[in-house]
């Protein structure tokens, strides 16, 4: 192949789509693994079905994953520059995310008049316009597939389920990529299985050795920078894996045992899976049998002296929040992770939405203030959860960490920390024997009770959901009520005395600042950054705390005429940001699909606010 073949881009985007059952999913995996190995920057977004079997070759049944790899990756991308569709379903609704110009990729065996009558196409989809917009490659998929198979002598069902590999070689060539990295995976994972090893890496290296006789796919070859980056142990890993991650480590560096207590729900799930393969860790993991028993026992884990931790989504969040007004009124460390998905009541179990703010801040009854933080990539939740974890334990107080369906579910390259650059977590524990110790008691600074736990000699002391004095008798005076709910709060209004102020990145000195929180981050970053590049000046500043806020938020805000809030819900943090601070001029850009933010969309709006 000559050199003048080869494309170089400093990023691409690939979307694979199918069925459920394709292999989307493990197909996308195993593209970010191999990038990422050969030094590329990944970041990745899984989008697929509520329904656990919806009908075969439906829309409602499609399944994707798109990777976004390059020199630096703020997100998973906007439009694809590769588009594999395995059935005429996931070509009709993945089109409108391909680039004009795009490769798309289809498994052309699919495409009969059954199969396309119920995607919803009434006529062949393959017209000469959608011809010139992209360069289609019909690949007869499942027919060599199946060869494959008969010549090695596997039943049809297992040989089927090898058909992403065929696509997934395809994309290796068409990205300048060998298979050496999936080769490695197939050994591993199917060490006991000698045939499905041989059967997935014929099909793999069929699909390479087609593309390289395509004429078309000659001149489509991507060659994608390599990333620069620091020196370090990376790993590919989601949120979701990353938040249990960081909880491990606040245990290890607080001397606290690690307790979860939690019920399954999409798409927060996988923390607790993740957290129960290191017992070796010290992590205990309780199942319950529902949302108010897992974190009723992580309460009283608590209380016996553990790190302890419930994880959930918005639904979830609902049912925990008269055991969050308990763990609010007794004064324990405990973290609440909730991964956001689309509401209310079920919703959009698999898609992304940044809903359960309110909730979060408001969601219990009486005055029950408690700190919210954020995560901002799913590389970070690491950190926010580590966070998260030390707030808690050192403010005496529980904390709620947001994360949403996109970064728990998304992955991107995490570098490893070690242990001795983490921070220390000091929790407040009361010393035994201590002849002053009162249950309420609080520190002058950070207004945190000490923390007694079960068997500490001479401190025995009740606490519980009626309102006590700050020497533990239960007290139904008025005033006492008072002070012990203007003491919960002044507790977490000073913990902003502990935290970074806000920064402001791009053009400090621009016109418009624009505002996000949490999972936006890439997005928001990526746009403002090309924005300025492209010699329009915009201000930007992203929150991770969000109760308190920073101390220096409202002076940042007043020095802006113009500020727009951008996020993934119809204004929450917008609401939020004007009840403190009415004087400033904001407005609002509001997505609620179930998708993250697009670049394009976010310049537009940007743009249109400066008139430009």
């Amino acid at each position: 192949m000559a050199e003048n073949q080869i494309v170089k881009k400093e990023d691409i985007v690939v979307r694979f789509a199918g069925d459920s059952g394709d292999g989307m999913q493990l197909s996308g995996t195993l593209f970010s693994d191999a990038s990422a190995l050969t030094g590329n920057d990944i970041a990745t977004f899984p989008d697929y079905p509520a329904e656990i079997r919806a009908p075969h070759n439906t829309i409602a049944g499609v399944s994707g994953y798109q990777v976004h790899v390059g020199n630096h990756i703020y997100s998973s991308g906007d439009k694809c520059d590769i588009l594999v569709a395995m059935n005429p379903a996931s070509l009709k609704s993945n089109l409108k995310w391909a680039k004009r110009g795009a490769t798309v990729i289809v498994d052309i065996d699919t495409f009969t008049e059954e199969a396309m009558g119920k995607a919803g196409y009434t006529a062949d989809p393959f017209t000469d316009e959608m011809e010139r917009a992209y360069t289609i490659i019909k690949a007869p998929i499942t027919s060599f597939t199946e060869k494959i198979g008969e010549a090695q002598g596997v039943d049809k069902k297992t040989t089927d389920k090898s058909r992403n590999m065929f696509a997934l070689g395809i994309i290796f060539y068409a990205t300048h990529k060998t298979l050496d990295h999936t080769f490695a995976y197939l050994e591993r994972k199917f060490a006991k299985k000698p045939a499905v090893i041989a059967l997935n890496k014929a099909v793999l290296t069929e699909g390479y050795e087609y593309a390289d006789k395509l004429e078309v796919i000659h001149s489509h070859i991507f060659e994608v920078a390599h990333a620069e980056m620091p020196k370090g142990r990376y790993r590919n890993i989601t949120g979701n894996v990353a938040t249990a991650w960081g909880l491990l480590a606040a245990a290890e560096k607080s001397g606290r045992r690690l307790f979860l207590g939690s019920y399954p729900i999409t798409p927060a799930t996988d923390v607790m899976v993740e957290l129960a393969k290191h017992k070796s860790l010290g992590a205990r993991v309780f199942q319950a049998e529902d949302e108010i028993a897992g974190i009723c026992s992580a309460i009283g884990a608590s209380y016996a002296g553990a790190l302890a931790c419930t994880s959930t989504s918005g639904p979830g969040l609902s049912l925990k929040s008269e055991a969050l007004g308990l763990a609010v009124m007794t004064e324990l460390p405990l973290v609440v992770v909730d991964v956001q998905r689309g509401g209310p009541s079920t919703g959009l179990p698999t898609k992304t939405e940044q809903s359960d703010l309110v909730q979060a801040l408001y969601g219990r009854n009486g005055e029950a203030p408690l700190i919210v933080v954020a995560a901002s990539s799913s590389a970070n939740c690491f950190y926010w959860a580590f966070e998260a974890a030390k707030l808690a334990l050192e403010h005496m107080t529980p904390v709620i960490l947001l994360t949403d369906g996109y970064l728990g579910n998304g992955s991107q390259l995490f570098r490893i920390p070690s242990m001795k650059d983490m921070p220390e977590i000091k929790p407040r524990l009361a010393t035994p024997g201590d002849p002053d110790y009162r249950p309420f008691r609080r520190d002058a600074e950070t207004m945190a009770r000490l923390w007694a736990l079960p068997g500490m000699e001479g401190l025995r002391h009740r606490v519980g959901g009626l309102e006590k004095c700050p020497d533990g008798p239960l007290s139904t005076d008025p005033e006492n009520h008072a002070l012990m709910v203007h003491n919960r709060q002044e507790k977490v209004d000073r913990v902003a005395n502990y935290i970074p102020e806000q920064k402001v990145e791009g053009d400090p000195d621009a016109e418009l600042l624009v505002v996000g929180w949490g999972g936006t981050a890439g997005a928001l970053t990526l746009a403002v950054e090309e924005m300025n590049n492209e010699g329009t000046p915009v201000a930007y500043t992203h929150f991770n705390y969000i109760s308190p806020l920073p101390k220096n938020t409202g002076e940042l805000l007043r020095r802006y005429k113009k500020i727009v809030v951008c996020e993934l819900n119809s204004g929450q943090f917008a609401g939020w940001l004007r009840s403190h601070f009415p004087e400033c001029p904001m407005t609002q850009y509001n997505k609620i699909m179930g998708l993250p933010f697009e670049v394009g969309e976010l310049k537009a709006e940007f743009r249109r606010l400066l008139g430009k």
